[in-house]
Parts: structure tokens; sequence; C-alpha cells
């Protein structure tokens, strides 16, 4: 079976296809490398640096003809959708579409979203938020995520294309941008490994789900199950203060540094922590690494690459 992986040589999307192609399907990678890396993408892939928006994306269609897509390209700064929301819906609206009109034309049978489980409910009535928490999302790039699960149920009304959207926690492991807005793990980590002194905004006291990396892989390897339809969160359900997760790493790296805080952002979230039972229930999935194991193998990604920098 063949996969297109939009956003392939990302963080997320990376892994996704490795692990594609451990399990023998034939890969096929999109991305602009606006922020992904070619180094990361699998060699046994075939790599089109093309953008979801432009037009040379039904060439790649047209001559793979995938069966599943997974959209992974996206524009994912929050900070940056609230600075230039034209720009974030151009990549995260427009960009999608092309891409799902593409899916229709050449035969794909199902898409996998990359939602946000952090974005699209915003601040939440209960903890853990399960997947029929009201969307409220307090920014251009949440309210461009439920406009994707909007389009993609369309979708599958007026055309038939299955879909399934995995609304990620806080995903954190090797590979993850350690200079963008997005990512306090892979920015944290390599600051103290540097030698820098990492700002942590606010209080720290604010709330998150992280997620490992290779859990996410897994819930997106059961997405592609025939059973798997429609929406689930990806998360462990477990909130992490930031000062907790600063404290964690400061342990593993460099136990010498201590908290520094900045200005609040406007607009952060304050809690968040997600009810992933459903994709338990209906796909066997469950997170299967600590925050304490996750941490300590990103760390150790971090201290190679910082190195070899």
């Amino acid at each position: 079976m063949k996969v297109l992986v939009t956003g392939g040589a990302g963080f997320i999307g990376s892994h996704i296809v490795d692990r594609l192609v451990q399990e023998g399907y034939e890969v096929v990678v999109v991305d602009n490398l606006s922020t992904g890396k070619r180094r990361h993408v699998n060699r046994a892939a075939r790599f089109y640096r093309s953008d979801i928006r432009g037009w040379w994306l039904e060439r790649v269609f047209r001559r793979e003809r995938p069966a599943i897509v997974s959209l992974h390209a996206a524009q994912i700064d929050v900070r940056r959708s609230v600075l230039d929301p034209t720009f974030d819906a151009d990549v995260n609206v427009l960009g999608m579409l092309n891409v799902l009109r593409q899916a229709i034309k050449y035969g794909v049978r199902k898409v996998i979203f990359a939602s946000s489980g952090g974005a699209v409910y915003g601040e939440p009535e209960s903890l853990p938020v399960s997947e029929s928490h009201p969307t409220r999302p307090a920014s251009p790039y949440g309210i461009s995520k439920v406009v994707g699960d909007e389009y993609l149920r369309y979708f599958r009304d007026a055309d038939g294309l299955e879909y399934v959207s995995l609304r990620y926690a806080n995903v954190y492991g090797p590979r993850q941008d350690p200079y963008g807005e997005a990512g306090v793990v892979g920015i944290f980590a390599q600051k103290m490994l540097l030698g820098e002194q990492p700002i942590i905004n606010g209080n720290g006291r604010q709330t998150r789900d992280f997620v490992y990396v290779d859990d996410v892989v897994e819930a997106n390897m059961a997405a592609m199950n025939k059973a798997a339809h429609g929406i689930y969160n990806v998360g462990t359900g477990k909130e992490t203060t930031i000062n907790e997760l600063f404290a964690m790493l400061a342990g593993l790296i460099n136990p010498s540094v201590r908290e520094a805080h900045g200005p609040a952002k406007r607009g952060e979230q304050v809690r968040i922590a997600l009810d992933s039972s459903r994709l338990h229930r209906e796909l066997d999935w469950e997170p299967k690494v600590s925050l304490k194991d996750g941490l300590a193998r990103t760390a150790d990604y971090y201290r190679k690459t910082v190195r070899s920098a």
C-alpha cells in the first residue's frame, strides 16, 4: 500500500515515515522544507520538494496515486497565527483544501489529519477533555484546525472520502525544532545544553499534556485501520506544569540552572489534558512512554545534535 505524507520532513511526519517504511509501506513525502529537514527523510521514501498550496501537488498525486494521505504539512506556530492570520489560513485551510481536492480526484481512500487538542478546545470546562467538549479556539491556528475537521466531515459526506482527525496533545521528542516558538521541551533542552538561560513564560503554573512522539506514531498507525473514523484525542490525560517540566529537564541536563520567568504570553492556555479513552477503546491505543523516560531520550538526542552543530 502507498502512503503519501505531507510534511514528512518535519518533526512528527518524519517519524511516521520511518515507521511506515519499517512496516513495508511504499512511502511518498511532500515537504517544502520551510521548517522540515531533508536529512530527516528516510532514504527509502520518495521525496518531492513541493508546497501543499502549489499547482505542482497535482502532479505528485497523478504520478503516485496514494491509497492513504497523512496530512502533517501545516503552519504550527500559534503566535505567528496571531500576528499573521492570513498566512496561517493560506497554509492550513487553503493548503489543506488543495490536498483534499487532489485526494478525491485521484482516488485516495482515507486522509489522516494532524489536528491539535491544545488549540481547538480553548480553556476547558473540565479535565481531561474529551472529543465531545465544545471547540472554542483562542487563536487563528486553533480556528484553522477546527475548520479542517469541518472540511473533512463535508468531503466524507459529499464525496465518500474517509478520514481520521488526530487531536494531538503537546508532542515532544527527537527532531523537534529547538529554535521555533512551538515545542517547549526542545527549546528548554537546547538552551540548557548550550549554557543559556531558558525563560518560562509567566508564572510557569500553566499545564500541558506531554505525549512522546513514538506514541503519536502508534496512534497514526492505528488510524490506518479500516475501523478508525472521525476525531480522536491523542494524549496522556496527565497535566504537567511548565515549572515541573523545567525541573525535570534541568535534572537530566544541568542541575545548576535555575528558573527564570518572563512576561506571560497573551492568550496562552492555562490548563489542558486530553481524554484519549475513545482511541484506547476503539483502536487499543495507549501511551507507553512515561514523561521521565521520554525526556531522557529527548535529552540524549539533543546532546548529540548540539555537539555536532
